[in-house]
């Protein structure tokens, strides 16, 4: 992995997965005698992997559908 100029690091998506990072995951950074590590925040109560997708998700079905449009949207129908 490459730091940007910018000071970004992107997480391969094999790391990712295997530490359940999604887009908005938090983090923290921690620096000890062995050198720098990035430990993911436990989430709290009521904020699992489901609810984080749930809230990354929400309010990006098109504007107009019915339930039932986004639905079978959903399941490929």
């Amino acid at each position: 992995m490459r730091i940007t100029s910018k000071g970004q690091v992107t997480i391969p998506v094999e790391i990712r997965e295997k530490a359940d990072l999604l887009p908005g995951s938090e983090i923290k950074i921690i620096f000890d005698d062995d050198g720098v590590h990035i430990v993911r925040v436990e989430s709290g109560p009521g904020d699992g992997r489901g609810q984080r997708i749930v809230r990354r998700l929400r309010g990006t079905a098109p504007p107009g559908m019915s339930t039932d449009e986004i639905m079978a949207f959903t399941r490929d129908e």
